[in-house]
């Protein structure tokens, strides 16, 4: 009967902890510029595969703002922002047959250069390194690979009006003890041209 207590105590500890485990990453920070060539009003519609769990402003189906060329939103309250932020849980496993295995130490370098190449501007590219390099540089090595239908058929981004130029940059990443050898990602992005769309995010996969 002890024996049978204590076991009984012992499911009754690693259970919560159990249900609590993430089971896949979940997205991190994903977020959304909107650069018009005039004063236009954009409604946002984000369809994902899994469960939002926080966002800003409010996403109560839609996001629905009136923007600035110079990115600034403003809602129907006269609120402004500088973006559109959302945070998921899904079940999405990201691809790492191809990408980048990086040093910590030289991790912002490569970061720099890679999200220059992802078509990203130098503030959009500094709020990425802001959010992501200190749960990286300290590490060994990071695996890094960015994704793309992966990302983008699990998470449906629609905005109207449709714009000209629309950029999704996610990052999945591991920290790594050792290095490994993978193949490498070839970086593109399309020129950035009339109405102008911009997401970046992220997961770390551990």
């Amino acid at each position: 009967m002890k024996k049978f207590v204590s076991l009984l105590l012992a499911l009754l500890c690693i259970l919560p902890l159990t249900a609590c485990r993430r089971l896949h990453p979940a997205p991190e920070k994903p977020v959304i510029y909107l650069y018009p060539t005039e004063e236009t009003d954009v409604t946002v519609t984000l369809d994902f595969d899994g469960t939002l769990t926080s966002t800003y402003p409010a996403y109560d189906g839609l996001w629905r703002v009136t923007a600035q060329p110079d990115g600034t939103l403003t809602d129907a309250a006269g609120r402004e922002y500088y973006c559109l932020f959302w945070e998921g849980e899904g079940g999405e496993d990201y691809d790492f047959s191809r990408g980048f295995c990086v040093a910590g130490r030289d991790t912002a370098a490569f970061l720099e250069d890679a999200l220059r190449q992802l078509g990203l501007t130098d503030r959009e590219a500094n709020e990425f390194l802001i959010y992501w390099l200190p749960r990286m540089e300290g590490n060994a090595y990071n695996l890094i690979a960015f994704q793309t239908d992966r990302y983008t058929d699990s998470a449906r981004l629609h905005i109207d009006p449709a714009p000209d130029t629309l950029l999704r940059v996610f990052m999945a990443w591991k920290p790594l003890e050792r290095a490994v050898d993978i193949e490498p990602q070839t970086l593109t992005a399309p020129e950035r041209t009339g109405f102008t769309a911009v997401e970046w995010g992220g997961a770390e996969v551990n």
